[in-house]
């Protein structure tokens, strides 16, 4: 288990990252979703012991992170792949593996080969291993950073953001990947991308402005804008009165919307089943509203 308690970050300037997180994460894939500049990375970043909080307290495993020993502990424990992953261009995935892996403190060879050999056939690279990684597209260069992320047999595994600028298919199948990587260890799936988690995570928090907002199952979620998701056809202007467009639908006869809040009596509007982008969508406007 990870529990974060009352845990915040002020960088240098004032900067307020994270403001009172309390958090308690268990096994399986955990979502952690919200806006650019929610906090996210932040988080991200002191759980895996490469930031140090301003106050709170973080435990790994039952290692407390504000201590050294802990921290160590804790790293011992845990695989970690960053937004952006830092490669050396002119090796091979198989070169640049084995160097990482002897960096994790996996130093007996046969070891080390077999493990890494197992792991870019789970990551689908074993034919192309022996390519220097400049050669590679962004979504291989992902897989090699889930490979690393995955040496030594980590309990936790961290991912910030790593679907960002992969096409569709390779986004698909890198949710399926780390779908299958939440059965052997802990999964925490950080994004702004609501369909990263929609199909993949049994539990997640969304964060705004260095805060948890929401906190509980996705369905509960899509729970949040039940009632206020419809559709609404329209041949000339795009919906007002308050509406939120959440996504358009070129048709024969006009321009379906789907919409957020509650049409009027000058729309046609059809209820429909909310999305977890819905309900994602219906929370973050409702928390950037001022509280009389």
């Amino acid at each position: 288990m990870i529990e974060i308690h009352n845990l915040s970050k002020t960088y240098a300037g004032g900067v307020q990252a994270l403001t009172g997180i309390d958090l308690k994460i268990e096994s399986g894939m955990f979502g952690l979703v919200g806006p650019n500049g929610a906090g996210k990375t932040s988080l991200m970043r002191i759980l895996a012991g490469l930031l140090r909080a301003s106050s709170g307290s973080v435990s790994v495993f039952g290692k407390d992170m504000g201590t050294a020993a802990g921290k160590q502990a804790a790293k011992a424990l845990l695989g970690y792949l960053p937004q952006e992953l830092g490669f050396y261009p002119t090796l091979s995935a198989r070169e640049f593996l084995d160097y990482m892996a002897i960096l994790k403190g996996v130093t007996d060879k046969r070891t080390r080969q077999a493990q890494i050999e197992q792991l870019l056939e789970e990551v689908r690279l074993t034919d192309v291993a022996d390519r220097r990684l400049k050669t590679f597209s962004g979504g291989m260069k992902r897989r090699v950073g889930i490979a690393q992320a995955l040496l030594g047999n980590p309990k936790l595994l961290i991912v910030d953001e790593p679907t960002v600028g992969l096409d569709p298919e390779e986004r698909v199948r890198f949710r399926n990947l780390l779908s299958g990587m939440a059965k052997r260890c802990t999964v925490i799936l950080s994004t702004h991308i609501v369909e990263d988690i929609s199909h993949s995570c049994n539990d997640l928090a969304v964060m705004s402005k260095g805060r948890v907002i929401f906190r509980g199952a996705p369905a509960e979620l899509v729970q949040q804008a039940r009632g206020n998701v419809f559709t609404v056809l329209l041949r000339d202007e795009p919906p007002d009165g308050g509406l939120s467009v959440v996504s358009t639908l070129q048709m024969t006869d006009g321009v379906q919307y789907r919409v957020l809040g509650k049409p009027d009596g000058r729309y046609e509007a059809k209820p429909i089943e909310p999305s977890l982008e819905d309900g994602y969508i219906w929370l973050m406007q409702h928390a950037a509203q001022p509280t009389s």
